[in-house]
């Protein structure tokens, strides 16, 4: 499963085996239990797989679900590979349906729960911002607090601020969220961080006052657009604290 991040590798693993092990608790009191019963606690199998795992595995989850149900253990008569009447052909459809249903819903709140959380964490960083400007702190601090801010929102290995220079030909974080490389007349675009430093311009009443520089992991995804259009604000804030302050600017 190349390509997978370790948590979805184990998810999708969790997915094949959760079920399986549930099913397996079950067989001591299949006895006791019917099988609408039985069909209930595998989906509360997969409901907790969902919510930990993405839409890929909450969906085996509930193929597995369905398939040790229908052909391997809970059908009746025991110890068969077949089911045994029309209504534990429904059951089995049903758990896989209600299963698929339930992932999806799991899934679904789960990721509606991290934009919140996200949104959160990104209106934080920019009211601190926006905090430190009003109360007329000192540039240098808007920019380290900036620059803490942005190793974190970015995922980023280290960042520093470069004062008034242009030396070098960088990528650079621009203002429509893309990163571009502009080289003579040839300019290339990123979908992962390049190697080496990428620039992060810092302007405030029209004047260039410096540039924050982030070290990036290379090679590794760029963050959501959010993130980005949430550093560029955080510059955007760092320039007119340097502004106001009647910091000499270059251009």
């Amino acid at each position: 499963m190349p390509g997978y991040r370790l948590h979805d590798r184990a998810a999708l693993f969790g997915a094949l085996v959760v079920p399986l092990l549930v099913a397996l608790a079950l067989v001591p009191f299949r006895a006791h239990l019917s099988p609408a019963n039985e069909a209930l606690v595998l989906v509360v199998a997969v409901v907790a797989i969902a919510a930990s795992g993405t839409r890929t595995a909450a969906a085996l989850a509930a193929l597995s679900a369905a398939t040790w149900y229908g052909l391997l253990l809970l059908s009746r008569p025991y110890r068969r590979f077949t089911l045994a009447d029309r209504d534990e052909i429904q059951t089995a459809v049903l758990l896989l349906v209600v299963g698929l249903i339930v992932a999806h819903l799991a899934v679904r709140a789960r990721r509606l729960e991290a934009v919140v959380v996200t949104g959160a964490a990104h209106l934080s960083s920019l009211q601190g911002t926006a905090r430190l400007t009003e109360r007329g702190d000192s540039p240098d601090a808007v920019v380290e607090f900036v620059r803490q801010e942005l190793i974190g929102l970015l995922e980023l290995r280290g960042c520093r601020f470069e004062y008034g220079t242009l030396i070098g030909h960088r990528p650079r974080l621009e203002h429509d969220g893309g990163l571009w490389l502009r080289r003579g007349g040839e300019v290339t675009g990123y979908t992962a961080w390049p190697d080496g430093e990428t620039e992060l311009r810092v302007v405030g009443g029209g004047h260039y006052y410096g540039r924050f520089l982030l070290d990036p992991v290379p090679g590794h995804r760029l963050p959501p657009e959010d993130a980005r259009s949430v550093a560029l604000a955080l510059a955007a804030l760092a320039g007119a604290a340097l502004d106001t302050a009647g910091v000499s600017h270059r251009g």
